[in-house]
């Protein structure tokens, strides 16, 4: 571990040099800065001005990506659900597709602002992605969200076999991937190919030992002041042990998807997928964990950097692999 100045985040010597430079940009004083959003209670204009801030700067890397990878984006619609369709530059017709739930905390970003963590995935696949636009919170709350979800993935099951499509997700992105697909369950609805989870957000509270044994060298999340702030807009606490709002609590002895879990060892969200990935294993599912030394929440957005190429690859053979996809 290479020696450190006070609120630097500890960069490990044993990632990409690429990931270094990128540790070295952040700090936990910075990080802490940001603790600061509305109360869950707080009047929507003030949810409003920061969601228009955030959305602001997660525009500003977009335009290279789009030079750089050149896919072909544009707004559709599933059965009055906004979402954005993303094929790749090359992408040639199929009958499989990837459906993408976007993170954010629930309250951030509209889908057509998350390329980073979608547009990578298709140019290595080759596959159609669809990036669900769901009604962020606190204008929405968690069942609505969800009904969204499902309205989007119901349309596409118009065109699409439930076989043939694959969903991901990554941090509340993965929360409601998974909540959605417990839900759709429960209406025996047909399950998708399989999924997978980026650095999900499984259960809403504080819970699990990395919260405490990381919360001081994560260098992007931090509970107090900010997550528990968009846990709040997004369900109330006395809903958190619900399976449908923290999806660590379901009942995985029924029928569930193959699931890809990956994480990084620096996030305080590793206790989160290490208690998934243990759910899905008792209860002899077929469950992958995949674990990043070094490397923060939601890396794979990280598109230049080798860990994230390496996340990539790994989250395209896995889907390849249950869409019955040989190359």
């Amino acid at each position: 571990m290479a020696p450190k100045t006070q609120n630097q985040v500890p960069i490990p010597a044993t990632i990409s040099e690429a990931a270094k430079t990128m540790l070295r940009g952040w700090s936990i004083e910075g990080r802490n800065a940001g603790a600061n959003l509305p109360k869950h209670n707080a009047p929507i204009a003030e949810w409003e001005e920061r969601q228009h801030a955030f959305k602001i700067e997660a525009e500003k890397p977009i335009a290279q990506l789009l030079e750089l990878y050149q896919p072909q984006v544009e707004t559709i619609f599933l059965d009055g659900i906004r979402a954005i369709d993303i094929k790749p530059k090359n992408y040639q017709e199929s009958n499989k597709v990837i459906i993408y739930i976007h993170g954010g905390a629930f309250v951030f970003y509209p889908a057509d602002v998350t390329l980073l963590s979608s547009v990578p995935l298709a140019d290595t696949s080759n596959l159609r992605i669809i990036a669900i636009d769901y009604t962020l919170a606190p204008q929405a709350k968690c069942s609505q969200i969800l009904d969204e979800v499902i309205t989007a993935y119901k349309a596409l099951l118009k065109t699409y076999k439930a076989e043939h499509v694959a969903v991901y997700g990554d941090s509340a992105g993965g929360t409601i991937t998974v909540a959605s697909i417990l839900k759709m369950r429960d209406l025996k609805i047909n399950l998708p190919s399989s999924v997978v989870l980026w650095s999900a957000w499984l259960d809403l509270d504080e819970i699990g030992d990395s919260y405490h044994t990381l919360k001081d060298t994560d260098p992007t999340l931090i509970y107090k002041g900010f997550l528990e702030n968009c846990a709040e807009a997004y369900a109330p606490k006395s809903e958190w042990t619900n399976p449908y709002v923290s999806p660590i609590y379901g009942d995985y002895s029924k029928d569930f998807p193959p699931t890809l879990i990956q994480v990084g060892s620096k996030e305080i969200f590793l206790s989160n997928s290490l208690r998934m990935y243990h759910q899905l294993k008792e209860n002899n599912k077929d469950v992958e964990l995949d674990v990043y030394e070094g490397m923060w929440h939601v890396w794979q957005g990280h598109y230049d950097i080798p860990e994230s190429k390496m996340a990539i690859k790994n989250t395209n053979n896995f889907i390849n692999k249950h869409l019955g996809i040989t190359k």
